[in-house]
């Protein structure tokens, strides 16, 4: 296999994520052998690369798994104990810890109730009256889905066996052997605000960063590409004050139903090797942190945006992509021109669905069906909308209206375009 590119081809990758994700900022950090290599950024950087938090979304359950099989290991539960034996919650009382691990429960993906992870957090007592058991998808142990309500059950197990709070727990019997100092609960300086991204005109809205109480052990943590860096190292070579060798190996097996899910850690197949990790999201926020067993090459990466970030595809891209070279970094719209807000959006051409997109100052004409960018127009100083890249480059776009003076298509060389197919 070939190992990760370091240095201006790592940075060429930053460069081309950030672009091409639209990515307020982006930071990424290779591991060779264990070690942090080589880190970057690109974008608008809020402070040092290795040291600004992130929140790191569902990187927050491998986390939890660990102070999991710490209990294991402890004799405190075993991993086929049936939650009842150490939670009341009647509605899921007969699905085991392994299952809830492994996202093999059968529980629904998220809780009953507003979007948990844009809002702010209920207490367990709340959450485990809101979900009696009737969004259940499945019967536990048929097949894998993916819960976040499953791993707030987990941290709960976690309180009721410690007999104090997860977080608590992790921070002391995780972080803090593992030199962790910068990853936490909250947020602290320096730290990015999280952003998303309008799709048709490249403007930001400011995403709330809500406690999410007992739902908090799903994604809840923040962190940094320095800390980040030392989790995947302990993924890969463990450390004998957090958790045994044999465990640790064990938290990195397949989990049968699950098709590519150990016991809170997800399993990746890059050119014939595993990758053990965790994606993670969180409104604004984008993780990665992956990590070969077989010799400690892994990749980090946090960045500020709801989308636009291939997560489980870093370790491939840092593996295969071959090109170094410069790229136009994206930015953030904070000027709408007002004709740019009427032609900005869906459009038909014929019947193949269309978008005109605001993006550094030019409008990028792309088809939906396969997302290929064919044409760029910019705003030219005669008020004409001319295209500069691709089939219409030197063409006028033109803006056709209506009695009432509302766009109602566009023209550009014969080619016309609707909101309709056809107009219809």
């Amino acid at each position: 296999m070939t190992r990760p590119a370091v240095g201006e081809r790592a940075q060429a990758l930053v460069d081309r994520l950030q672009a091409g994700g639209r990515l307020p900022s982006l930071v990424l950090g290779v591991l060779r052998d264990g070690e942090l290599a080589w880190s970057g950024g690109a974008g608008d950087l809020v402070g040092p690369v290795e040291q600004t938090r992130y929140r790191i979304g569902s990187i927050t359950k491998t986390l939890v798994a660990v102070a999991i099989l710490r209990l294991r290991d402890a004799g405190l539960l075993d991993l086929d104990d049936p939650l009842r034996r150490h939670l009341d919650a009647a509605a899921y009382g007969e699905v085991t810890v392994r299952q809830l691990l492994a996202h093999t429960g059968g529980l629904q993906s998220e809780p009953v109730g507003p979007w948990w992870e844009r809002s702010p957090g209920v207490d367990r007592d709340r959450l485990l009256a809101a979900n009696d058991g009737s969004g259940a998808v499945t019967a536990p142990g048929s097949w894998f889905h993916y819960s976040n309500l499953g791993h707030a059950l987990l941290g709960a197990v976690l309180e009721e066996v410690r007999g104090r709070g997860w977080w608590e727990v992790v921070a002391a019997e995780v972080l803090a052997p593992l030199g962790m100092d910068t990853t936490s609960y909250d947020a602290c300086a320096p730290h990015a605000q999280g952003y998303s991204v309008d799709h048709f005109l490249g403007t930001t809205l400011e995403e709330p960063h809500h406690a999410t109480g007992a739902m908090a052990p799903a994604g809840q943590a923040w962190s940094t590409i320095a800390d980040l860096a030392r989790w995947a190292r302990f993924l890969s070579l463990g450390h004998p004050d957090v958790l045994a060798e044999t465990t640790l190996a064990e938290m990195a097996r397949r989990q049968p139903p699950a098709p590519a899910y150990g016991l809170g850690v997800r399993l990746l197949d890059v050119d014939g090797r595993t990758w053990v990790g965790h994606t993670g999201s969180m409104p604004g926020f984008l993780a990665s942190c992956f990590v070969d067993r077989t010799n400690g090459d892994g990749v980090v990466a946090l960045a500020n945006a709801t989308i636009g970030l291939p997560t489980a595809d870093l370790p491939r891209l840092l593996c295969e992509d071959p090109a170094a070279g410069s790229c136009e970094p994206w930015r953030p719209t904070t000027v709408v021109p007002p004709l740019v807000a009427e032609l900005a959006g869906l459009w038909f051409w014929g019947t193949t669905a269309v978008e005109l997109r605001w993006s550094n100052d030019r409008l990028e004409l792309r088809t939906l069906a396969n997302g290929v960018h064919s044409d760029t127009f910019v705003l030219a100083e005669d008020g004409a909308v001319r295209g500069v890249e691709g089939y219409h480059r030197g063409e006028v776009l033109q803006a056709h209206r209506d009695p009432t003076g509302r766009v109602e298509h566009l023209e550009c060389a014969t080619f016309r375009y609707t909101r309709t197919p056809y107009g219809r």
